[in-house]
């Protein structure tokens, strides 16, 4: 394999470079897609680089200084192409979220190595053992505000490094795939990660997700929607993700005892010495105080399982964990923990749960027989 150092690295940085490196795409078997952005060190979060390599070449796509990126689109959604990612789901939302794009014939590495029976299926794990390649990843950089400019060369090669290693470790995945005979189970399984979409959080029920939330009462519900809410129009005004603004324990300590000092609040040391974030706080507080009651939000659920069933569900996981175990795969893999737990409570119902939409087609060929022998002779 040739060695980064010795493979160009390209900054696209206007239209002419980007419709020229499309061009050079065209027609290629496959190429391999990353993408930074800045969740770190700006909200909304931007999308700062698209890095796509090819066998002999890296090029990295300013997604800041290029406003118009929309000659992308006529690769990614080429499905003649292959697009190798490694952890797809993120990249496919940001994609999405700033430019509508979709990706066609996707291969995400991570979810292939899972099928391949990897037990590290971390990037770094595997370029150590599947290339031996040991990537020093530089502190700084990992933590780096990829939205500023200019772009150093340090940082523009560190964006290009992991991308640069997507090709040969498909390949190599690919073949431990073919000889498993596992490949039409990651495609599969691919052409669902294409389907992922981004899908903006509901800002009026999102505070319930906060951690703690579960223990509040009807009033500190009240406090924390109009303190979540404080804190997402703060994040907006000054750039900065929420949990900087104000971090999940400050928002629950607050709802719970409202009247505590602002100033001995963990977490809001820092920003309580802004005249205009303290009378933001301080209003958000008493609209809280003076809002409706919220009625504590039932958990969504079906009731508990009896004895019997935990005694069933117990004796499904056993089936499936050895089923695992013989092929060398995650068990999570096999069959979905929702679908056992629903088998567990209502077994005559196989023959429905078998072709719903949850169970994977590649999953109902190879295990249905043998889940629907265990559950006639064992549970």
């Amino acid at each position: 394999m040739t060695p980064l150092q010795s493979l160009p690295v390209e900054l696209i940085i206007n239209s002419a470079q980007l419709n020229l490196a499309i061009q050079e795409m065209i027609g290629l078997s496959a190429i391999a897609l990353d993408t930074e952005s800045n969740s770190r060190h700006h909200y909304p979060e931007q999308l700062c680089l698209i890095q796509i390599a090819t066998h002999n070449k890296v090029q990295v796509i300013d997604a800041i200084s290029l406003k118009e990126l929309e000659p992308l689109r006529k690769v990614l959604t080429d499905d003649s192409v292959m697009k190798v990612v490694h952890g797809a789901d993120y990249d496919i939302r940001c994609l999405d979220r700033h430019y509508g794009f979709r990706i066609s014939n996707l291969y995400d590495t991570y979810t292939a190595a899972r099928f391949a029976g990897i037990p590290q299926v971390g990037l770094a794990a595997l370029l150590k053992d599947l290339l031996g390649v040991t990537i020093t990843k530089s502190k700084q950089l990992q933590l780096a505000d990829w939205g500023s400019r200019p772009l150093s060369r340090e940082a523009i090669d560190y964006a290009a490094t992991d991308v640069f290693y997507f090709l040969a470790l498909q390949k190599i995945i690919e073949q431990r795939l073919q000889a498993l005979g596992r490949t039409t189970w990651v495609s599969e399984e691919c052409k669902r990660i294409e389907e992922v979409r981004y899908r903006p959080p509901d800002l009026e029920t999102a505070y319930l997700s906060v951690k703690g939330a579960e223990n509040l009462d009807g009033r500190g519900f009240a406090i924390l929607r109009s303190l979540f809410l404080f804190r997402e129009e703060e994040a907006r005004y000054q750039h900065r993700p929420p949990f900087f603004v104000m971090p999940d324990a400050a928002l629950i300590s607050l709802s719970t005892t409202p009247t505590t000092a602002l100033s001995a609040v963990t977490g809001l040391q820092r920003g309580v010495g802004s005249q205009r974030f303290q009378q933001g706080l301080q209003q958000a507080l008493r609209d809280g105080l003076a809002a409706p009651l919220i009625q504590t939000p039932a958990v969504v659920s079906t009731g508990p399982l009896s004895p019997e069933q935990l005694h069933r569900l117990s004796r499904l996981k056993v089936w499936r964990a050895s089923l695992g175990a013989t092929l060398s795969l995650d068990p999570a893999l096999v069959w979905p923990t929702a679908s056992l737990e629903r088998l567990a409570k209502a077994p005559d119902t196989f023959g429905v749960e078998v072709t719903s939409s949850n169970i994977r087609r590649w999953q109902r060929d190879q295990f249905a027989s043998s889940l629907h022998g265990y559950l006639e002779s064992n549970v």
